[in-house]
């Protein structure tokens, strides 16, 4: 059951997901759009190439991780892409988050050169990817989905087959939705509490113990604590995501209203200045709102 993969996108994701296939036994070719980022793949046994090509040209399985459909178009569309290089019958998994439709267009080009292709976005933010417990939502043709059920095993522990192709973007796409409203209303609750002047920590743990209680709030205790804001899932990002869902919902005709109001706060820190923020860094924006300055109190 082990493949041979090309690895293309060797970020602040892709780096640890690529090392964990290696551990698993896979064979990893990586590559990546700029330069110095192999160095822990090499470590742990995977091949920098300098090139697409020489990633995917006998890679049985393709998996890119890039920041935004534009970057997955080049990447995969290009003259030296993926598509132009990969053999038939290759199985190309994009774990990048871009719009459903986006996903659905690449699989419908794919096909003409004989590529299937599986959109699988995840979660649980760089700490998932290198402890290799991310949530990977899937969409495309279930043989292909049981085909990559080894490689998906390396890199995650809830592991879903969502549907057709643009499935996997969908649920994604929820995530990231209720993900910003989450934390917006932990920001909240923060400022709420301490100008209340009850113990921050006491209270945020008796929190995490009801019904109020969350994964978000548990991940980012210790960021809305410290005020540290040192990136697992930059602003930025979230920002796109959330354009992808206000755009897919439009769309539909789905109406997210406090999906909306999330949005705008999201889009208001990155205006800010705040982009490359963890996006627990929401809180500044609702001490902004109060006025009030915690290193002051």
């Amino acid at each position: 059951m082990l493949k041979t993969i090309g690895f293309l996108g060797l970020g602040t994701m892709g780096s640890p997901m690529a090392v964990n296939l290696c551990r698993a036994g896979h064979t990893v070719y990586g590559w990546n759009r700029s330069d110095g980022k192999a160095g822990l793949l090499q470590a742990a046994g995977g091949r920098s190439v300098a090139s697409i090509r020489e990633a995917v040209r006998e890679a049985e399985v393709v998996i890119t991780m890039l920041p935004d459909a534009p970057q997955v178009a080049e990447v995969a569309l290009g003259p030296d892409g993926i598509l132009a290089n990969a053999r038939p019958g290759t199985l190309l998994i994009d774990m990048s988050t871009i719009a459903p439709q986006q996903a659905v267009t690449l699989a419908g080009k794919a096909a003409e050169h004989r590529i299937r292709v599986l959109d699988a976005p995840v979660g649980g933010g760089e700490a998932g990817a290198i402890d290799g417990i991310l949530s990977i939502m899937v969409g495309g043709e279930a043989d292909d989905f049981a085909e990559a059920k080894p490689v998906f095993e390396a890199l995650g522990r809830t592991i879903a087959h969502c549907g057709p192709n643009g499935r996997g973007q969908t649920v994604k796409a929820a995530g990231q939705l209720v993900l910003a409203i989450n934390l917006q209303a932990c920001a909240e609750a923060v400022v709420f509490l301490e100008k209340s002047g009850v113990d921050l920590e006491v209270a945020l743990d008796v929190l995490g113990g009801g019904l109020a209680g969350s994964n978000a709030l548990a991940r980012k205790k210790a960021n809305f604590l410290n005020r540290d804001y040192t990136p697992s899932f930059r602003m930025g990002l979230h920002h796109k995501d959330l354009g992808i869902v206000t755009d897919t919902a439009r769309a539909i005709g789905a109406a997210i209203p406090l999906g909306s109001v999330a949005a705008q706060f999201v889009a208001s820190a990155v205006a800010r200045g705040e982009a490359d923020l963890d996006h627990s860094a929401l809180l500044r924006g609702v001490e902004l709102l109060s006025g009030y300055d915690h290193e002051e109190e």
